[in-house]
């Protein structure tokens, strides 16, 4: 592949660099009534359409003392609205009729700006129809079922299928172009208008020249600018042109009715943009392959919940003769005492639903399905990118961001171009600013592991004091005496702890996060979202999933024994697991964390901008009788917030991990996923389309960071599925017992069995063995004539010539444990390897339509290059011709 070259401008090219000489009188916005229509989308001559519209306060309204503080202000606004006429956009300024202070100025881009501003950006646009044959689908036998699971064809008719190209202002004869108004869609118009708003000049002093709406509405020059709706979201508009795809948008897919139905995708990117488009279309798709993970895995729960009764190892712990009978060692010192096997009966039954050999196949299946899921949205995205004409949305069509243009100071010589350019910093500023941002996210990651500690310190001293007070305390509530134990108290309330914790540091960090990519100064919006990505989720990565990695594969590892424990900072004795193991309490963290954080983040996305626009509304009395013109409507809405569709992204990459990374201890994460999503497409689609102004649409060709982010979550949930089975299940113990050591050299069965696997797991201790630091106070009351007490792991018993040294079961399992890891993670890789092999990233249907694009694309230039060389030609070509005309003569008169 060739090297890509900058596209790199010459300032009298472009219209934004034009200024107004310091000094020189400025021309002043228009100011009209308002017609008391509260539809209407254009100036007051209804030719004009609004391409944007621009918010602020009346200086000249403020109390007399405070005018001259807001001089400025004015100068700034005028000396910018005057740069934005001068480069060719056409204003018109409105009062408002709730609140005289606030005046809208309506902006109208004409066609020829429109078209310098199109051939600027790359946009592409039609050529000719598409010739091409679509596919069929292959279920178009069943479209008298399915077609009830669309949006309405009546309401939302297909789109016409056009080949495009770059748009050349100098080749307008060679576009489609059967109406100049409905040429630009509104959302192209909006880019433009919003590009220029971001680059014409406020004010110039010197060599300085400071520039950009979004400067302005920092220093409250400006209140907001936005794009408008096309009309209100529940009324369909009745005026003449008015496309009504906000009203449409709400019935096909934001409304609650429509949850079944699938997403019209092209209507959402041709009113919100690309980058809108295809967030959802992406979360559509992972919510479809979620229902096949979703089945699988109910389908597991449901044989482990099932199964659960016919356990061979429950059945052995509840059963009285058995685990009755089994004296267990205490799990803390001093405070805590002996217990019985058969009272943990319930939690083991619990652990039968998650630990089973269904996990293990639900775990593989899982690993696979994230592939599939991967690489059939490669398929889905190629398709999506040649419809929306992003195939070729390279580099070179992103400019720098304003606030990357504002401080370039420094001359560096292009090394594409090799013309002078100006950027922000050296490339020492440049490496001292990226150390800087690394520095404070690696700080903000060891907070997050500080905190962690603090959990787990919060763990040991808490279950020191249930297990000294639970049982008093509850005996007032005997039905739930048998399922509350200290283990499963201390996990549920530090798994809330954990979630609050989360939630805060999410908070703090979030604008940390922000500051330092601020600071960083990435050159185009796309390199500013991929830095604050990769900072974001390492940071929620550590904090979401630090809890869990700590139970699954810390917890109870490095305990010791009973005669001699191991101490945290030689004081907290190493906690042990639930009776029943540690699985149970992955299951718990993950339910509480991934419940929590579902419901939150819903209420939140529903509840906060509905109350803020309520009371916006009663504030502003924006409810009275009065007709309300559109502008002013779509002022009355939340804004759209900086980051746009990033937190959106973090929310669901987040619970892929949870879906992906601990599913084998959860099989019932992709369920809870899917309903979630289910819910997160209609409850994003609602606070879009009712909640919010019209954002600015933005291209993109994918989903960015988000992508590596996602293959790299796939490689690692293969390796700790396989880990959480080997070391934090129970399942390769109990395998290596039913081949092994239920049978002979080490067992008295003839064939394998699980029977006596619970009173083979458990080793003995001797009491006396005790130190004086963790002997019990009081013994039980039922405690006499024992002499010892059992206790998980695999150890010789007392009087043994190796006594509490590792045993010849604990080194066939650790054996076992790891062949499982090696094993398992070679066959999945290699699976993935061959799937990603397999299948293409693009269609062949798609690959041929890109290609018949590009070819129609060279016979255009090839056309236009011809006919100037003709018109070139023709004075020489007339001039000789005449030549020999008089020649001819002469010699006829000789």
């Amino acid at each position: 592949m060739g090297m890509i070259q900058e596209a790199v401008y010459p300032e009298e090219f472009l219209p934004t660099y034009e200024t107004i000489p310091e000094g020189a009188s400025v021309a002043i916005t228009n100011q009209v009534e308002f017609n008391h229509n509260p539809d209407f989308l254009f100036f007051n001559d209804g030719v004009k359409r609004i391409d944007f519209v621009l918010v602020y306060e009346d200086e000249d309204k403020k109390e007399y003392d405070k005018r001259h503080a807001f001089q400025r202000r004015k100068r700034r606004r005028e000396y910018f609205e005057a740069s934005l006429m001068k480069m060719g956009m056409e204003l018109e300024a409105t009062r408002s009729v709730v609140d005289d202070k606030l005046m809208f100025i309506k902006v109208h881009m004409p066609w020829d700006v429109l078209c310098t501003y199109a051939e600027v950006l790359h946009i592409k646009l039609p050529i000719q129809p598409n010739d091409l044959s679509s596919q069929s689908s292959p279920f178009r036998c069943f479209s008298f079922l399915t077609k009830h699971f669309y949006p309405s064809e009546d309401q939302i008719p297909k789109e016409d299928e056009y080949f495009t190209a770059a748009f050349e202002k100098a080749r307008l004869e060679y576009f489609y172009v059967k109406d100049r108004d409905l040429f630009f869609t509104p959302s192209m118009r909006s880019r433009m208008a919003y590009y220029i708003l971001c680059r014409a000049p406020y004010e110039v002093r010197g060599t300085i020249k400071k520039f950009g709406i979004t400067k302005l509405m920092d220093g409250g020059v400006y209140k907001a600018a936005y794009p408008l709706h096309d009309c209100r979201f529940n009324v369909r508009s009745n005026e003449d042109g008015c496309p009504n795809e906000r009203y449409l948008l709400y019935e096909e897919w934001a409304h609650p009715k429509s949850f079944y139905k699938m997403q019209p995708l092209d209507l959402i990117r041709k009113y919100y943009g690309e980058k809108m488009g295809i967030y959802f279309a992406w979360l559509g798709f992972y919510t479809a392959m979620l229902a096949l993970a979703a089945i699988v895995g109910l389908g597991c729960f449901i044989y482990g919940y099932t199964t659960q009764e016919t356990s061979t190892w429950s059945k052995e712990v509840c059963d009285p003769m058995i685990g009755g009978k089994i004296v267990m060692c205490p799990q803390c010192d001093k405070e805590c005492t002996y217990w019985r096997l058969n009272s943990t009966c319930e939690s083991s039954k619990k652990l039968c639903i998650f630990d089973n050999f269904g996990t293990l196949v639900f775990a593989v299946f899982m690993s696979v399905w994230v592939t599939l899921f991967l690489e059939f949205w490669k398929r889905y995205q190629a398709k999506l990118e040649y419809e929306w004409d992003t195939v070729e949305f390279l580099e070179q069509e992103e400019h720098p961001r304003p606030e990357y243009e504002a401080k370039c100071l420094h001359e560096r010589t292009n090394p594409v171009t090799n013309l002078k350019e100006k950027v922000p910093y050296t490339a020492c500023g440049r490496c001292v600013r990226v150390s800087f941002g690394m520095g404070t996210v690696l700080f903000w990651i060891m907070l997050i592991v500080a905190s962690v500690v603090a959990v787990i310190l919060y763990r040991l001293a808490v279950f020191f004091a249930f297990s000294a007070r639970l049982k008093a305390d509850l005996k007032q509530l005997e039905p739930f005496k048998e399922y509350v134990t200290p283990q499963m108290a201390t996990s549920v309330t530090a798994s809330l702890i954990s979630f609050v914790v989360i939630m805060i540091l999410n908070l703090l960090y979030e604008k940390v996060a922000i500051w330092i990519t601020d600071f960083e100064l990435p050159r185009t919006r796309t390199e500013y979202e991929n830095s604050l990505t990769l900072k974001m989720f390492l940071f929620q990565f550590a904090n979401y999933y630090s809890s869990c990695f700590y139970i699954a594969f810390a917890k109870g590892k490095v305990v010791g024994y009973p005669g001699q424990p191991v101490y945290l900072l030689g004081e907290y004795r190493n906690e042990e697991c639930d009776p029943g193991g540690c699985l149970i309490e992955l299951t718990t963290q993950l339910t509480v964390i991934m419940g929590g954080k579902a419901i939150w983040n819903n209420v939140q996305e529903v509840m906060l901008p509905w109350v803020k626009n309520l009371i916006f509304r009663h504030c502003t009395r924006a409810g009275s009788e009065r007709a309300i013109p559109r502008w002013e409507q779509d002022y009355h809405l939340q804004p759209v917030g900086k980051l746009g569709l990033f937190y959106e992204y973090l929310e669901m990459v987040i619970q892929f991990g949870f879906v992906t990374l601990f599913v084998a201890s959860f099989p019932l994460a992709p369920v809870l996923a899917l309903v979630n999503n289910i819910f997160e497409i209609r409850v994003d689609a609602w606070k879009i389309t009712t909640q919010f102004r019209r954002m600015v649409p933005e291209k993109a060709q994918d989903i960015g960071a988000w992508q590596p982010i996602l293959q790299g979550i796939a490689i690692l949930a293969v390796a700790t599925n396989a880990m959480i089975i080997a070391f934090t299940s129970d399942m390769i113990p109990r395998l290596v017992y039913y081949w092994s050591f239920s049978v002979y050299p080490y067992g008295d069965h003839s064939n394998p069995t699980m029977q006596g696997y619970i009173n083979n797991t458990l080793s003995v201790f001797n009491i006396e063995d005790f130190s004086n630091r963790s002997r019990p106070l009081d013994p039980a009351n039922w405690f006499e004539n024992i002499t010892t007490c059992r206790y998980r792991d695999f150890r010789h018993p007392p009087g043994h010539p190796r006594q509490y040294e590792y045993s010849v079961y604990y080194w066939h399992v650790i054996a076992a444990k790891l062949a499982f890891i090696v094993v398992v993670e070679h066959i999945v890789y290699l699976t993935k390897f061959i799937l990603s092999y397999a299948i293409p990233d693009v269609p062949d249907t798609v690959r041929e339509k890109i290609k018949r694009e590009k070819y129609l694309t060279q016979i255009k230039l090839h056309e236009t290059k011809l006919k100037l060389v003709v018109q070139s030609l023709k004075p020489a070509v007339v001039l000789e011709h005449t030549e020999g005309s008089m020649d001819f003569e002469m010699d006829m008169d000789f």
